[in-house]
């Protein structure tokens, strides 16, 4: 069991001391026939209201879905935005640093930029798993958040059980896992592990497997009291009132959800079988997410092959232990078979 995590120690002061701003829909939560206190116009667009503050019945849904209750769940415009009001509450600008491991999801690296917050970079190892030792002698006082990308982009692996478990036992600060990708990983989400573990935050997203990039909308999931602190400093109305009708309505399409997984998964396993295939593809690295990261001879010409066909991959070569490797998102049956008809004929 982890040593106990004293939320009060980690907080900034001027955020422990912060009254939130109290918006109109957040003093008057019922229905009423007239609404005279938001200074919203009055004439019915659909869209003249501002929406739920609290996104209170996708909120009731998640709750269902992922069994965790309503007060260990805020909402966000894309993860992207919990990854900011993290650093904003936990890290002291131009005072305390976060630990990230490359490679890994760029926005840690620009959002501590943004907040001016220090950043050590603990690289993974070859296999890119993380490396321990180096990250917990790398913690010191300063030391606010370790983000863990779990399954990791751009390599596309899951890292150790026992690898976050000793972390989150001994890191002395706010344990991050981005599970973007879980979906896809096969295995129960970090979620379960949040009442043994109260230095732990988890986030997700609807970007991935709910196939809803486009509304930005992003999860977390934490201890009651880490979730009050999320609530207290975004904005008030961060979740539109189209989102969280969009989010709405995906929820109640859980299988058709499930079933797309399905496929993805399947398309996955062929796409690594065609790719094994082609003599310029050097590596293929395991990969528990949507996409497949691939070593290949030329990935510049590669890429831009592709390209000239009307087909974009991501090149990552230029990312620590990428060298040479291009990201290949796991497309439709029929993309997926137009992507590997080019690669063939590059090939010839």
């Amino acid at each position: 069991m982890s040593r106990k995590f004293d939320l009060k120690q980690w907080v900034r002061p001027n955020i422990a001391a912060l009254k939130p701003y109290s918006s109109a829909r957040d003093e008057f939560k019922g229905t009423a026939d007239i609404y005279l206190d938001a200074n919203e116009n009055p004439y019915e667009t659909g869209l003249n209201r501002y929406p739920d503050p609290g996104a209170a019945a996708v909120k009731a849904k998640l709750e269902a879905l992922k069994g965790i209750p309503v007060n260990q769940i805020m909402l966000g415009n894309g993860s992207d935005e919990v990854i900011d009001l993290l650093f904003r509450i936990f890290c002291e600008p131009g005072q305390d640093e976060v630990i990230i491991l490359p490679p890994t999801y760029g926005m840690y690296q620009v959002s501590a930029d943004i907040n001016n917050v220090g950043v050590v970079t603990v690289p993974l190892k070859k296999r890119f798993v993380p490396d321990v030792p180096a990250i917990l002698a790398a913690a010191n006082e300063k030391t606010k958040i370790l983000w863990l990308c779990t399954p990791n982009n751009p390599s596309g692996n899951d890292f150790p059980a026992s690898d976050i478990e000793q972390l989150l036992k001994e890191f002395p600060g706010v344990v991050v896992i981005d599970e973007a990708y879980v979906d896809f990983a096969g295995r129960d989400t970090y979620i379960g592990w949040l009442e043994r573990y109260r230095n732990l935050v988890v986030m997700q997203t609807f970007s991935k497997a709910w196939g809803l990039a486009g509304i930005r909308l992003g999860m977390a999931f934490a201890s009651p009291g880490i979730i009050a602190l999320l609530n207290a400093v975004k904005p008030p109305y961060n979740v539109n009132r189209l989102t969280q009708q969009a989010a709405l309505d995906a929820l109640e399409k859980q299988e058709e959800q499930a079933q797309q997984v399905v496929v993805l998964l399947g398309q996955r396993t062929l796409l690594q079988q065609y790719l094994s295939g082609l003599e310029f593809v050097e590596r293929i690295y395991p990969s528990s997410a949507n996409f497949i990261l691939a070593k290949v001879n030329d990935p510049q010409g590669i890429y831009n092959y592709l390209m000239s066909k009307g087909i974009i991959v991501r090149d990552r070569s230029r990312q620590y232990l990428c060298e040479g490797c291009l990201r290949f998102t796991v497309g439709t049956p029929e993309e997926n078979e137009r992507l590997f008809r080019a690669l063939l004929a590059y090939s010839q």
